[in-house]
């Protein structure tokens, strides 16, 4: 479900399956009826479970204090399908959009693709038009078989591995892994966070294959106490907007991802775009003591328990918590009990939402409750002083801020 993906394609009369079919040969053979706009494009690939949103947001960020234009091609829509093709930080315009369905429809894709392969053309062929200095390009699941997987980046990322879409890639760390080791390329840089063992053994087998270079968070860069120090650059980080441990890491992949890109970089410049970077929904504080994180899956939730802990030492937080149904919810709930004061569950607006029933059941928590009060007053006003962290899906996120 793309928002707003819908409006286009019957503006332009193109059809697409709304299922998800991986694999590579409707795209491939769609991308040349317009010309192979992928082809041309100086690409930076991120795959993995969790980190990925943040870590582009951190590339872009310092891509801007240096003076480059940026594409970036993400998933989920966090308001509708135009913040999923951004320019320099922008969502695409709605007349942006119309020159790129116009450039589809022409070329006789209508029947070709699903939606989110038809969303992953439309971004090639605007970064084509627009002609940015850089795409930071996301995959949507997986990696092999992922449409975004056409590309012949400068640079292949993956910050972390974790189970998450079992049902397509596979119900062990080895499977998933063998997905996001899709991305890597031949004789291509590969930047990856600190990964499993389990994970680790599967890139690395990956790397030999393609003869690429491999670079691991706490072996070739670190980022510890402010410092970044890589094999040919540091630099002090001073401040952070994103907090949490995990954003640390993300920062440090970031940074590295970029030099091994054979991008020329400014300590200042880049201090000033990790101090700058930001990501909705990712520990914001909307109001006062109110937080949302799109924690969805354990290593997520895992994540922001520790970030719960370095910003508020010793205190317990109230969850407001609506999640899909595809996704791991007891052992997500499990992971954020540590720093929970009490928990309320919600149903939310989305086809694949479990109902706040169903995720009470899943609880193992005594403080928990559910609520049919689905509005903004849930998550602006607080009864108490603890703080609020709304969590568990990006679409509960969006359908409340809406």
């Amino acid at each position: 479900m793309i928002p707003k993906l819908d409006v286009y394609k019957e503006r332009f009369d193109i059809n697409s399956d709304d299922e998800i079919k991986p694999g590579l040969d409707c795209i491939r053979a769609a991308l040349r009826k317009v010309g192979n706009p992928e082809k041309g494009l100086r690409v930076i690939h991120v795959a993995g479970t969790n980190g990925k949103g943040s870590t582009i947001a951190y590339m872009e960020s310092i891509l801007k204090e240096h003076g480059f234009s940026t594409g970036v091609f993400s998933s989920p829509a966090l308001v509708d399908v135009h913040d999923q093709i951004r320019m320099n930080g922008m969502p695409i315009s709605p007349e942006e959009m119309d020159k790129t369905f116009m450039t589809m429809k022409e070329a006789g894709l209508s029947g070709m693709l699903t939606d989110f392969e038809l969303l992953t053309v439309a971004a090639f062929i605007t970064f084509e038009r627009l002609s940015p200095d850089y795409v930071l390009l996301e995959c949507g699941m997986g990696g092999s078989l992922d449409s975004t997987n056409v590309v012949m980046p400068l640079v292949s990322v993956i910050p972390s591995i974790a189970l998450d879409h079992v049902g397509f890639l596979g119900e062990t760390i080895e499977e998933v892994a063998g997905h996001k080791a899709g991305i890597i390329k031949e004789d291509t840089p590969v930047v990856v966070g600190p990964l499993t063992n389990e994970a680790m053994e599967v890139i690395r087998m990956k790397v030999q294959e393609t003869k690429s270079e491999l670079l691991i968070y706490g072996e070739a860069f670190d980022l510890l106490h402010g410092e970044f120090i890589g094999e040919s650059f540091q630099v002090s980080i001073k401040e952070r907007r994103m907090k949490g441990p995990h954003q640390a890491i993300n920062a440090a992949i970031a940074i590295e991802a970029l030099l091994h890109a054979k991008i020329s970089l400014n300590e200042e410049f880049v201090a000033k775009g990790v101090a700058a970077a930001s990501l909705p929904y990712r520990f914001q504080e909307i109001n006062d003591g109110v937080f949302i994180d799109g924690a969805h899956n354990p290593a997520a939730a895992k994540a922001l328990t520790e970030t719960i802990k370095s910003e508020f030492p010793g205190e317990k937080v109230d969850f407001i918590i609506g999640m899909l149904k595809t996704k791991d919810i007891k052992n997500t709930l499990d992971e954020l009990i540590p720093v929970a004061a009490s928990f309320t569950f919600v149903t939310f607006p989305h086809p694949q939402a479990a109902s706040g029933e169903e995720l009470m059941s899943s609880c193992q928590y005594n403080r928990k409750r559910v609520t049919k009060q689905i509005d903004d007053t849930i998550i602006l006003s607080r009864r108490n002083d603890r703080k609020i962290i709304v969590s568990g899906s990006l679409y509960l996120i969006s359908s409340l801020l809406d």
